[in-house]
């Protein structure tokens, strides 16, 4: 990848030759610097938003729920299925016309005028939803490796529920929450599908343009710089995680 990006390609034959021309890399990021940043901030949310719904439901199946592999196995279910076909269904249900618009609209719950659809709430939450098995599996592992005991050791000592989960449950947890967001941040940062299905013109992420300078304007040395600049600033998302965390860590929770 890194080195289709210093050659130069002819938009004809498509016959690439190296030519060691670094020009495209401070030419992409001067001309993508919004997508980059739109595109890590979506990704950003997006898992935020993924490990407020999963924590609850995941600390509910390792702590409360008897069966916990029923629960766990209906809450991937719905993820074997593809993709882009739970996307399009979100599409289907966000639109205008949708089951979910048309019935607050019925309601008066919501203005006329009002819709998700190519605007960063739908692209964020279609993103958290698709990797929400990123976040939820993480931070099942690590909340069903605590010790029973220490929580029966916490309550001995006459902690609340609520202390018991702030001082014991939730600083046990915190690897497996780093490891959620990053297996989750990751992939949603280079993601295009979403984007793609449920965003417009000013929701465009830095993973559209790669597949469109791939696939379409057959451009591979900026799309494979485009590509480099990304994979570089995900690299060293995951060193900052193993600098404070541990290499092990990831290894426990992946």
């Amino acid at each position: 990848m890194l080195s289709l990006s210093i050659q130069t390609c002819d938009s004809i034959t498509l016959a690439c030759k190296l030519t060691w021309h670094f020009a495209e890399f401070p030419n992409i990021i001067g001309r993508y610097n919004d997508t980059f940043v739109r595109s890590l901030v979506y990704a950003g949310a997006a898992t935020v938003a993924a490990l407020v719904v999963a924590f609850p439901v995941t600390y509910w199946i390792a702590f409360r729920a008897k069966r916990k592999n029923f629960f766990l196995l209906m809450l991937l279910v719905p993820f074997f299925v593809s993709f882009v076909i739970r996307t399009t269904a979100w599409y289907t249900l966000l639109a205008d016309q949708g089951t979910i618009l048309s019935t607050l609209k019925n309601l008066h719950l919501v203005p006329e005028s009002f819709h998700v659809l190519a605007t960063p709430l739908a692209v964020i939450g279609g993103l958290a939803y698709n990797y929400l098995p990123f976040t939820a599996l993480p931070l099942y592992v690590a909340l069903e490796r605590i010790d029973r005991r220490v929580m029966e050791a916490s309550h001995d000592l006459y902690a609340t529920r609520r202390v018991a989960f702030t001082h014991v449950v939730l600083p046990l947890a915190v690897p497996g929450i780093f490891a959620a967001f990053l297996l989750t941040f990751v992939p949603a940062a280079g993601d295009y599908v979403n984007a793609a299905i449920l965003g417009g013109t000013n929701t465009v992420m830095i993973g559209q343009v790669i597949q469109n300078k791939f696939l379409e304007a057959a451009d591979y040395p900026a799309a494979s710089a485009l590509s480099t600049v990304l994979l570089v600033l995900m690299l060293v998302g995951i060193a900052a995680y193993a600098k404070f965390l541990g290499s092990r860590t990831i290894e426990e929770y992946v």
